[in-house]
């Protein structure tokens, strides 16, 4: 088995890897006990009824000929379902590539036909006891149902840069800068941002510079977000709204650095009248910095390649090519 995920591909694929792992042995036995019975409808559904209590996860049990026509019912723990008996099967996403010499696979997700879901499906290749080619065994899955372990990847925290709107970069020269309210008391918006996350528990902040607002989202209350207007964002009161709260030790970004993060925004700002910064985030348990820019491109990176980056540097990257 892999070690833990930290990527979202690499998430993905240590989950795949857990459930073939879970699922191939159970198949092969029940492709075993189907071969016995191969042709017999009813007797492939009593063989596919008994052999599904070792797949409790399973939504449906299925046995296709070679030429992936469904030769059995649809076996649930609910019950047998005999509205597919006859079934066409090869043109689903998860027969496309399946062939005598696959054994078995375990689909890529799709949405299903009847639930609307996404879903997998494990296809295992039933052979003779001479190896002659008879079918296949299907075992659908909802997603929502299948045993995904508890890991979460944990985001990467090397550069990203993620282009925006085609249209907005193309005019981006037509357009100003236009002073907002929150760029006229940009250093007093900035200490109360600083304050609320160096000792009063907020943890993630999204400073929308032109819109007037931020968005935070707070130690104590950490799955819903806080909207601040530019009026909260100028008045120092706001940090009496906020316990006070010690700085998570848990945090990659170090308390030292928040100061020089949101200066950084500062300088993004009003670095020119046409390239300039629109949008920065800051959390600090993650330590990234996301940056949305009026050419509408983004770029999320760690904070220490941030506060490294002098203004020249974003000048040339953000021009449009």
């Amino acid at each position: 088995m892999q070690t833990s995920p930290d990527t979202i591909q690499h998430s993905i694929a240590y989950q795949r890897e857990a459930l073939i792992y879970r699922l191939a042995k159970p198949m092969e036995k029940l492709a075993d006990a189907c071969r016995k019975v191969w042709g017999d409808r009813e007797k492939l559904d009593n063989v596919l009824r008994k052999r599904l209590r070792k797949l409790p996860n399973c939504k449906y049990l299925y046995a296709l000929n070679a030429d992936k026509i469904q030769i059995s019912d649809n076996v649930s723990h609910a019950g047998i379902l005999v509205a597919d008996f006859g079934r066409e099967r090869a043109s689903r996403p998860y027969m496309l590539n399946v062939s005598a010499q696959t054994h078995f696979v375990l689909s890529q997700t799709y949405i299903s036909l009847r639930a609307k879901r996404p879903s997998i499906t494990a296809i295992q290749t039933v052979n003779s006891g001479d190896g002659v080619h008879l079918g296949y065994i299907g075992a659908d899955f909802d997603v929502r149902d299948l045993p995904l372990s508890g890991e979460v990847f944990v985001e990467p925290r090397v550069w990203r840069q993620v282009k925006g709107d085609p249209s907005i970069r193309g005019g981006v020269f037509y357009q100003t800068r236009i002073e907002s309210e929150l760029d006229r008391n940009i250093n007093t918006a900035l200490g109360v941002i600083e304050e609320i996350m160096s000792a009063h528990g907020v943890y993630h902040v999204m400073l929308h510079f032109s819109s007037n607002r931020a968005v935070i989202w707070h130690c104590d209350d950490p799955f819903r977000y806080h909207l601040l207007d530019v009026e909260s964002l100028i008045d120092l009161n706001t940090c009496l709204a906020f316990p006070r709260r010690k700085y998570p030790e848990n945090a990659v970004t170090p308390r030292e650095k928040i100061p020089a993060i949101l200066d950084g925004f500062r300088q993004l700002r009003f670095m020119d009248d046409t390239l300039y910064l629109r949008t920065g985030t800051l959390n600090i348990f993650n330590g990234i910095v996301g940056l949305t820019f009026s050419c509408d491109g983004s770029h999320y990176l760690s904070y220490e390649e941030f506060l490294d980056k002098e203004h020249a540097f974003w000048m040339t990257s953000l021009v449009p090519t």
